[in-house]
């Protein structure tokens, strides 16, 4: 049976709200569910108070049940600041928690599967880690992000060998050479070691590639770790806002 019939009638101002949310989001955050800490509520008030965009759950370590009810409280706070909250790899989930971002790796769903799962009111973001695997992320029409990275090795993906910053640059030039208006304003983050005092780094790297390119950041770690997350996005915001 087509999974068609269940989709709900698309939203064209929903996604262009999401769509415009987007492109005016340069911090973006993935945190675990901080079942140690008993603290999610807290932690995303002052996450997204600091100044953060989009805050992704991602928790390999969880149950499903548990999984969607930290998802549930990402979705209060995030209403509750008028900003945009992000399911990662289980299509499912984030249809059951009504996502407004939906995030696959290379080895998960395709961008065609989760369009005809989610139909076109989702954003939809993918992660690529090399100039090839970007220029097919850009040339994507159903495709409205991607992250390049990690530029530098982190714990958080472990294994996965660094790109560096040349492929920043590489990134950024391809896409002011882009053929088209939308390919040339596909959003793109920067992923993988990103903090406050590495972003000048790859502000310049982007910068190389194309004059004035705008810079975004996904982090971790950063903001995760901190013992103000409030004030430690409040940083991560004001270096990415001299870019």
């Amino acid at each position: 049976m087509s999974l068609s019939r269940f989709r709900a009638t698309p939203d064209r101002d929903l996604r262009d709200s999401r769509l415009r949310q987007l492109a005016d989001s340069p911090l973006y955050l993935c945190t675990p569910a901080r079942t140690e800490q008993g603290d999610l509520r807290d932690f995303l008030h002052a996450a997204y108070e600091g100044g953060v965009d989009i805050v992704q759950l991602r928790d390999k370590s969880i149950d499903t049940c548990d999984e969607i009810a930290a998802l549930e409280v990402l979705a209060s706070v995030a209403k509750e600041h008028g900003k945009m909250f992000a399911v990662n790899d289980r299509a499912d989930i984030a249809a059951l928690v009504g996502a407004d971002v939906f995030h696959v790796g290379q080895d998960d769903l395709t961008i065609a599967q989760v369009r005809s799962l989610l139909g076109p009111d989702v954003v939809v973001g993918l992660s690529t880690h090399s100039l090839l695997q970007a220029r097919a992320a850009m040339e994507d029409a159903d495709l409205d992000y991607f992250c390049t990275g990690p530029l530098w090795e982190t714990p958080t993906k472990p294994g996965r060998s660094a790109t560096g910053l040349s492929l920043v640059t590489e990134t950024a030039a391809m896409l002011a050479s882009a053929p088209e208006q939308w390919q040339r304003e596909k959003v793109w983050f920067t992923i993988g070691g990103v903090n406050a005092s590495t972003l000048p780094e790859v502000q310049a790297a982007a910068g190389a590639g194309a004059e004035g390119c705008p810079v975004r950041a996904v982090v971790v770690r950063p903001l995760t770790e901190a013992g103000d997350p409030r004030a430690a996005a409040a940083e991560l915001k004001a270096v990415l806002d001299k870019n």
